[in-house]
């Protein structure tokens, strides 16, 4: 293989093997990887994000709050099981995104909530969400709607 040839299956290979590659939105410090949603039946009010954000900066960074053109309201929430019960609670103040760290937003834990749905998520569509951050400004990513069983281990 020339030497050329060898660079470019090398790039290649790590453009594969890398999610920020292909499922990556940057903004200065800040990449989301990997964000999804799920579908929705009709009249169903609300939705929840997922993803991963990642900072590169010397410096911690916030996530505060959204917005989406497909939801009235975007709100940042926690889920807990307490006595059996499934509690979801907003936090008005956001999560901490560490330094060089990452923040995990999934289901039975941190997430987005999309409040207030103007129609149906439907399989296979995208859903643009804007995420306002206290020092990497915002970033618009594209929510990929998956399956109803998507991320239980069922459909993932």
């Amino acid at each position: 293989m020339t030497p050329v040839r060898h660079l470019m299956a090398g790039a290649l290979a790590l453009a594969v093997a890398s999610p920020l590659a292909a499922q990556g939105f940057k903004h200065g410090n800040l990449t989301i990887v990997d964000p999804w949603t799920r579908q929705t039946a009709p009249g169903q009010a609300n939705g929840g994000g997922f993803m991963t954000i990642a900072n590169r900066a010397r410096q911690a960074d916030r996530l505060v709050g959204g917005s989406s053109p497909a939801a009235a309201k975007v709100e940042i929430h926690t889920m807990s099981m307490e006595g059996g019960i499934m509690r979801m609670r907003p936090l008005p103040n956001g999560l901490a995104v560490p330094a060089r760290g990452r923040l995990e937003l999934k289901p039975g834990s941190h997430h987005i909530m999309l409040i207030g749905l103007r129609k149906p998520l439907r399989l296979g569509t995208r859903v643009p969400l804007t995420l306002r951050f206290q020092h990497g400004g915002t970033i618009t990513v594209q929510l990929k709607v998956e399956q109803i069983s998507y991320g239980t281990g069922a459909g993932a």
